[in-house]
């Protein structure tokens, strides 16, 4: 095998595919797709790039099936116990809790942890209170940093700086009001700030355009050319917020959940020897 070329990227409808491609000597191109769902393709070594991604096109609907069969065997978020220990997420990384028994009440995140100080330290529902009000403190912060940051992109249709909302939602990350009030989801302050701005722009696009039309996605192209891959990152970081751990199924905001039984296992899908060109396709089959 003559290494790993990352970072490759088709275009598939809204859709993203990143993956990586591994050139060997072979005669047959195979596309696998990881537990983690990172897509892997094995070319022949006289493929071109071109043939490589107008392959990974034409096999994008099965990519993103196995996708969607693997997301279901994601970890499970255990239920929050608030004890020290367990992680929470912020900005798209994980803090371990520590909780520390004095006579106040504190929240702070210092190196690398994420610090309540409390008078009772079993007293969870206390601990839990503060953590929520933290949360809603760090939101509020960020959210209207990014708010300013991002607006004077749309001072050209007009948009000024709205009024902003934020509290927990049910089945969505934001949503704006036609007398220019947003509203942006408690819970999207555990993704990255570059999933935050997407949010963002999208619900400041809706200021301009109320409807899910041509001319909607037309301006959100120009606002956020990146915003389907943020999109999917979004769905990919906070998918376990709506995975209970007793197995149950979630459905909310833009991902859907269902539990399976089998185990989770990296799926590959491999072409004849002359697929590389204009052969037919094989079905789909487990990689060993």
């Amino acid at each position: 095998m003559s290494g790993v070329e990352a970072a490759n990227r088709v275009q598939y409808g809204e859709t993203v595919i990143a993956y990586d491609v591994a050139y060997a000597s072979r005669k047959t191109l195979a596309i696998t797709v990881a537990p983690d769902l990172r897509v892997t393709v094995t070319a022949p070594l006289g493929a071109t790039p071109d043939a490589v991604a107008a392959r990974v096109h034409k096999r994008a609907p099965w990519i993103l099936r196995q996708r969607r069969e693997l997301e279901r065997y994601l970890p499970a978020r255990p239920p929050r116990l608030y004890v020290g220990g367990e992680t929470h997420l912020y900005l798209g990384r994980q803090y371990r809790l520590k909780v520390v028994e004095e006579p106040r009440d504190e929240v702070k995140l210092a190196r690398g942890r994420l610090y309540v100080w409390t008078p009772d330290r079993t007293d969870t529902a206390r601990i839990k209170a503060l953590l929520d009000a933290w949360y809603h403190t760090q939101a509020s912060r960020v959210f209207r940093e990014r708010l300013r940051a991002i607006v004077p992109q749309f001072h050209h249709a007009g948009v000024v700086q709205p009024e902003l909302v934020i509290k927990p939602l049910q089945a969505r990350w934001g949503s704006c009001t036609g007398g220019g009030t947003i509203t942006l989801n408690l819970a999207l302050i555990q993704a990255p700030k570059p999933q935050i701005d997407y949010v963002i722009v999208h619900e400041l696009s809706h200021l301009v355009e109320r409807n899910h039309g041509k001319r909607f996605y037309q301006l959100l192209d120009r606002m956020l050319p990146a915003w389907r891959e943020r999109r999917r990152q979004l769905n990919r970081v906070l998918q376990q917020l709506n995975r209970p751990a007793d197995g149950s199924v979630s459905r909310g905001m833009e991902v859907r959940a269902h539990e399976l039984s089998k185990p989770a296992t990296a799926v590959a899908w491999q072409t004849t020897p002359t697929a590389v060109g204009k052969g037919p396709a094989r079905r789909p089959r487990p990689s060993s």
